[in-house]
């Protein structure tokens, strides 16, 4: 994996590149290239920054922005996601966002890294951190699960219906758009700024296939691929609980609800906890004003 350093960044709208003012790096994936985004200084510590779906690096912008004077913060877009290149013919599967991210993680050489992670970015990043333990210290999660699902909406099986969930979120992007309202318990809802920066890389239909393969990569059996994947990850979960962790939580989310965070605490049951009882699953949306210190605090009472 080589890296690259972009002075021009692909096309940034003014609705919300004043919230996303950082410049692009690359790193080669085979022969494609992986977006993300380095604010801090380099010889300060790490913190490693994974989205989920169908987010990306803009999700992290909050903490990004209010940590990066202390330190060195990494907010990675997935293959198909935010500004890396999106191959319609890639096999978007868990296991290789996996394989990507460590990539980069060795790519970049990180060492004492403390893991930040959403959505399907707490299989995605767990799965760094288990494969690559020697160089992480701390790890943050939110609304997310590192284990086979125990239940899947119905709101997301009908996104698994064949032709229709391709169509769906392929072509009319039902299930980015349908995130910015349902992910947010804010009043009044996600600012139009944000709610178009959340939307921008995903314009058009090869441009949502990541979205759509994320979908199609939950697994409703153990037959499929991705359950022993994260069968695997679950079953590493206690060899990390001594790491210092807290989890904070939208104890409002349909998707990941509180029993996900139930699940996390019967492995890790000294893991520091947050419960924002009125947020959604996009709560660091919900709540960031509030995170950012927390987190803050998280990482000085836990120092490397």
């Amino acid at each position: 994996m080589t890296q690259q350093k972009s002075n021009n960044s692909p096309a940034r709208s003014s609705k919300w590149a004043d919230e996303y003012p950082y410049e692009s790096r690359f790193v080669s994936v085979g022969q494609h290239r992986q977006h993300y985004i380095d604010q801090g200084d380099p010889s300060h510590e790490t913190l490693l920054m994974v989205h989920g779906n169908p987010t990306w690096s803009f999700y992290w912008r909050h903490l990004v922005t209010g940590l990066s004077d202390q330190y060195r913060t990494i907010a990675i877009d997935h293959l198909g996601c935010g500004l890396s290149d999106k191959p319609a013919d890639y096999d978007y599967c868990l296991q290789n966002h996996i394989d990507n991210a460590c990539a980069l993680v060795e790519s970049l050489d990180l060492k004492n890294v403390t893991l930040l992670a959403h959505d399907w970015g707490g299989a995605i990043g767990m799965g760094t951190l288990l494969r690559l333990k020697e160089r992480f210290s701390r790890i943050v999660l939110f609304n997310t699960g590192t284990f086979p699902p125990t239940y899947i909406p119905f709101r997301i099986r009908v996104c698994r219906w064949p032709v229709f969930g391709q169509v769906a979120l392929q072509g009319f992007n039902l299930f980015a758009k349908a995130a910015v309202t349902m992910g947010t318990e804010r009043d009044g809802g996600l600012r139009a700024s944000t709610a178009a920066g959340l939307l921008a890389p995903y314009d058009s239909w090869q441009n949502r296939t990541a979205i759509y393969r994320f979908v199609k990569d939950i697994p409703l059996s153990p037959s499929h691929r991705t359950w022993d994947v994260l069968a695997k990850i679950e079953a590493g979960l206690d060899s990390v609980k001594d790491m210092p962790i807290h989890l904070i939580w939208g104890m409002k989310d349909w998707c990941f609800r509180p029993e996900c965070l139930d699940r996390l605490q019967s492995h890790w049951p000294n893991a520091e906890v947050t419960k924002f009882e009125d947020a959604g699953h996009y709560v660091v949306e919900d709540e960031a004003e509030r995170i950012t210190p927390i987190v803050k605090k998280f990482l000085a009472d836990h120092p490397i």
